[in-house]
């Protein structure tokens, strides 16, 4: 008789599919959730770890990184960030000598590459590096190491599972957006971040596991670390007319972006240029911030503290603007270095600065109209952050995520949409499309146009000989948890396949079990897909087949079984090169 042991497990199985009844792209989205909590976690553990090295470097026990400065002695201010980055770069010149098999450590590279593989250990060098950037007040923000870490999660859990390559290269993104949210605790900029920028995409089946993961790493975080990132004054439109200064805010942002980025790759040639070490190059970099800080320790760490102020009105227009143009250079001197880090949060440091100032010549306007220079500060961030990254919808998104103000959004939007069309038509190239363009972003959208079957097939699946018996097509079945198995002769051709549910008859009689044998309960009719065909072909073949998998066979006549097809391979695979095809397979699952 069949084990009864693989009777009561099918029979579970069998209800559990029946009554849940999973597809691999709500299995996806349950991943997508679990990347989201270990992303939110590794970040507030990155947070944690930068501020105890913080306090070691600095012998400070202020609640903040600039208000640790502002307590350093002079000569402390000029050393720290100079210390600092002499141990990054010392940390990343060595570090980097530490190979593995897996030489990617960079998340966009692993996303846009296609592989979704991100190197465990050169992770980790890039990421203690830019501890000790952020811990010394280096000028730039930390959001790139959280993003790195929660991408590194998401990479390392993929390749343990044996995921296909769209799906590990769309939960690496969900990591990526994980470190956005939780930087912000706004998670639907985080997962426009990734599907704007990163996969340039927004068709569902990629978007819904980004919102997924980005809303799980919120509520972490904001379950562990309740403050809030910025303290959001209340803003009122009290006429239409006010929208015509934000529209000229839009417009200059939209100008000085371009400068802002140029300013950025200047420093990076001009870094190139000098015969130095890493190391020295860095540390050289802390030196500059440090002599800034001399002045105006304010210039000092990723530029938090100072957006805060400026929203609550805290600095006369003079001291912002002195601190504007010093952060600038600050920002400039650490990333051209080749610190590790983000311009993220220091480009929004930026655009609230210069917001605040022209809300302070707004004053000025004829007309008596009643301005507050804290919403342009506002509408700054968001028009500076839409004309650097050329992403306007993400830039809406976030700052009505961070202020939850509907007055601010219609100004917000003209804004964003003003300063990104003006930047454009000035700068072609956005603060991340150079990075994007190194690592081949267009090649590889172009290259998931032109895959074929046997690009995303699996091969050698499990199978089954005609004279197999009940015990061992249930243990296989366990063993999958696949809806069908594939039944193949001695000679490796494709016969049929037994489904999950023709086996329930015989669950609750296993003396007819024991005579049961695979040949007995196969179905022939089961379609099959060559490896040289197209994924539309594959597609269009799905929507005449229940299950989430297809049989690869090869040869017109021989019909040998080669691999399986997973749809939701297919289509995230056609979602992420932009063709969707309007088949109705792509919203309905099996």
């Amino acid at each position: 008789m069949p084990r009864l042991a693989v009777l009561r497990q099918l029979k579970w199985f069998l209800w559990f599919r029946d009554t849940i009844h999973p597809s691999d792209l709500q299995v996806t989205l349950a991943w997508a959730g679990l990347i989201g909590f270990g992303g939110a976690l590794t970040s507030i553990g990155f947070r944690y770890a930068t501020g105890f090295l913080h306090k070691l470097l600095t012998r400070s026990n202020e609640p903040g990184l600039v208000e640790s400065f502002v307590a350093l002695p002079w000569w402390g201010r000029l050393t720290v960030p100079a210390i600092g980055g002499l141990f990054a770069g010392l940390v990343l010149y060595f570090g980097m000598r530490w190979r593995g098999g897996v030489t990617t450590s960079d998340y966009m590279e692993a996303v846009v590459l296609g592989d979704g593989k991100i190197s465990t250990r050169r992770s980790i060098i890039k990421c203690l590096s830019a501890a000790f950037t952020v811990a010394s007040g280096g000028s730039i923000g930390r959001e790139g190491p959280l993003v790195q870490l929660s991408s590194l999660v998401a990479s390392i859990a993929g390749r343990v599972r044996g995921w296909s390559t769209p799906r590990l290269r769309l939960l690496v993104g969900c990591g990526a957006a994980a470190g956005i949210a939780s930087a912000y605790n706004a998670p639907i900029a985080g997962a426009l971040f990734v599907a704007e920028i990163v996969l340039g995409s927004v068709a569902m089946e990629l978007f819904g596991p980004l919102v997924f993961a980005s809303v799980v790493a919120t509520l972490t975080s904001h379950g562990l670390i309740p403050d809030p990132i910025y303290a959001i004054p209340h803003f009122q439109l009290h006429s239409n007319w006010e929208v015509l200064p934000y529209l000229l805010l839009g417009l200059l942002a939209g100008l000085l972006a371009p400068w802002f980025l140029r300013l950025l790759d200047l420093s990076e040639r001009l870094a190139g240029r000098l015969r130095l070490p890493l190391y020295l190059k860095m540390c050289l970099g802390g030196l500059i911030v440090g002599a800034l800080a001399v002045l105006h320790p304010e210039v000092c760490g990723n530029g938090y503290l100072g957006v805060n102020t400026i929203l609550a009105g805290g600095w006369a227009w003079q001291v912002v603007l002195a601190v504007l143009i010093f952060k600038v250079i600050a920002t400039a001197a650490t990333f051209g270095s080749g610190a590790v880090g983000g311009v993220f949060t220091p480009t929004l440091f930026v655009g609230a600065s210069f917001g605040y100032l022209f809300g302070i010549g707004a004053l000025h306007l004829p007309g008596g109209l009643s301005l507050n220079p804290s919403a342009f500060a506002l509408v700054g961030m968001g028009a500076f952050l839409a004309a650097t990254t050329h992403a306007p919808i993400m830039a809406i998104i976030m700052i009505f995520e961070l202020t939850l103000d509907y007055q601010i959004i219609l100004p917000l939007m003209l804004a964003c949409v003003i300063g990104y069309y003006t930047s454009v038509s000035l700068e072609k190239r956005s603060i991340y499309s150079e990075a994007l363009k190194r690592k081949g972003a267009g090649d590889y959208r172009h290259q998931l146009a032109e895959l074929h079957v046997a690009d995303l097939m699996k091969p050698n699946p499990l199978t089954v000989t005609p004279t197999a018996r009940f015990a061992e097509i249930g243990e296989k079945f366990l063993a999958n948890r696949f809806n069908y198995l594939y039944v193949t002769d001695q000679e490796g051709r494709f016969i049929g396949a037994i489904s999950l549910h023709d086996i329930k008859n015989y669950l609750n009689a296993p003396e007819l079990a024991e005579v049961v044998i695979a040949g007995d309960i196969l179905r022939e009719e089961i379609p099959t897909i060559r490896p040289s065909a197209t994924l539309n072909e594959a597609l269009d073949r799905f929507t005449r087949h229940q299950g989430e998998r297809l049989p690869v066979v090869l040869g017109e006549e021989i019909n040998r079984l080669v691999g399986s097809l997973a749809k939701t391979d297919v289509i995230l695979a056609l979602a992420g090169s932009g063709r969707r095809g309007g088949d109705p397979a792509v919203a309905k699952t099996a």
